[in-house]
């Protein structure tokens, strides 16, 4: 990228109106998000075609794939902001150290990852809460994912880069590209060519090495405003401190969210196959829901990150109340049509079990009355990571799947049975909301405090 079209890019960010431009970049990441939410529920929908233990298997290694997805994400989000700011105050070299330092150290540690993921398939499956019945499938499931692991965390790296510079419409053709193909490819694999849980695996990896393929394209061909280069790589630790410390709200959030599922799908299993599978079709309905919080938040945090880091307070500010009533009115229309028509959408995954039918309905109801809570919440706990607050995010991120959900989700099932599973992330959503409303009355004086020393 040339001297110009930095400076149009500068004046982009720091002088488009922030409702058009958050909306310019959401458009893109929501599509990202949703087409991402949309091959991870094919995958499930497909695989409930072959019984009710099949569909449990996706929902215990979905463990596995929040795992790297936390990896690639709190790397590419720690860097991404980083380097985002860096590129608001004009350090463009800095930037591409940046970015190249977190691109190296995910690949170390998803290569590590994968290792102990091949090495210890059904292990690793029983202690994520397969039952017998389930860890054939699972097993077969988790092997293709562990290979490919590098580059699925590596799209998740570059994907999170293109975002925060701006330029998610990029990262949306490399995750759209391959989303479309594993939707293409999972029937395919599962039952034509008969490799049944594994062909899920095989079309999952496949098409996220033609995403990883696209997205390095854009930095090897310069559209990206950084590089990546093994040379450019830090030789200082701090610089990886750096972008772990930023990144651990993401890995506050996807980390637990594994962890998470793993307490789930072992709270669901002592109830039998036929929960598991009605909770991972419910989290799967939900988290498709929720991509679209998830897709405007990001297109929100290169705003928020660019213009904090050129001192443009007041934008900042704009930003997160925009960002926050539009995420809000976004999941109630999202979260209505999820409580109208839950008994239809589980249906359409698993209609032949009628334990999964009316367990699944149960749970996706109770998720979609908190969902439009998830717009404050969400507008929050980015805001706060992509003004470099790296505390505060943690512990708000860490509360929705971690220090709230986790003791509801062990303690609730002794309680009430199967309606304590259904109900531990709905509650644990109700009392994370709370705990943001504090949080952002304390982000919003800070920013006001900011721009008040600007003007003086």
């Amino acid at each position: 990228m040339d001297d110009i079209q930095r400076a149009q890019h500068y004046r982009k960010m720091t002088e488009t109106p922030v409702p058009k431009l958050i909306s310019r970049l959401a458009v893109p990441t929501i599509v990202s998000m949703l087409v991402s939410a949309i091959y991870n529920t094919a995958d499930t929908y497909f695989v409930a075609k072959l019984g009710t233990s099949a569909a449990g298997a996706v929902g215990i290694v979905f463990s596995i794939m929040a795992i790297i997805q936390a990896i690639g994400f709190t790397i590419g989000m720690g860097a991404g902001n980083i380097l985002s700011r860096q590129l608001g105050a004009k350090e463009d070299d800095a930037a591409t150290a940046t970015a190249s330092s977190g691109f190296f150290l995910a690949l170390a540690l998803s290569l590590v990852l994968s290792a102990v993921g091949i090495l210890f398939t059904d292990e690793l499956m029983m202690l994520l809460g397969a039952t017998e019945t389930i860890l054939p499938y699972a097993s077969a499931y988790a092997e293709y994912i562990f290979y490919g692991c590098p580059v699925m965390c590596l799209s998740f790296v570059m994907n999170n880069y293109l975002r925060s510079e701006g330029k998610a419409l990029f990262g949306m053709i490399g995750i759209t590209a391959g989303g479309l193909l594993n939707i293409a490819l999972d029937p395919i694999f599962i039952f034509t060519l008969g490799f049944g849980t594994a062909g899920a695996a095989m079309a999952t990896a496949l098409s996220q090495c033609v995403s990883f393929i696209i997205l390095l394209a854009f930095f090897l061909t310069g559209k990206s405003s950084v590089r990546l280069s093994l040379g450019k790589a830090a030789k200082r630790i701090a610089v990886y401190i750096s972008v772990i410390r930023i990144g651990l709200p993401t890995l506050a959030r996807q980390g637990l969210s594994s962890i998470a599922m793993i307490a789930l799908n072992v709270a669901a299993a002592s109830f039998g196959d036929a929960a598991v599978a009605s909770m991972t079709i419910s989290t799967k309905v939900t988290m498709f829901a929720f991509s679209v919080m998830l897709g405007f938040g990001q297109g929100f945090q290169p705003v928020a990150s660019f213009n904090f880091g050129a001192r443009r307070y007041g934008r900042v500010m704009k930003a997160t109340a925009f960002t926050a009533s539009v995420g809000t009115v976004l999941m109630l229309v999202t979260s209505s049509i999820c409580f109208i028509f839950a008994r239809e959408i589980v249906a359409a995954f698993q209609s032949s079990d009628a334990m999964v039918l009316e367990i699944g309905t149960a749970a996706l109801r109770y998720q979609a009355l908190v969902l439009p809570l998830t717009g404050l919440t969400t507008t929050t706990n980015m805001g706060l990571q992509s003004t470099g607050q790296a505390l505060s995010a943690t512990v708000l991120a860490s509360c929705r799947q971690g220090i709230f959900f986790i003791p509801l989700v062990l303690a609730l099932p002794r309680l009430m049975g199967i309606q304590g599973v259904e109900l531990a992330q709905p509650l644990s959503d109700l009392m994370t909301f709370v705990l943001s409303v504090f949080f952002l009355i304390h982000f919003i004086r800070k920013l006001r405090a900011l721009s008040a020393s600007v003007v003086q």
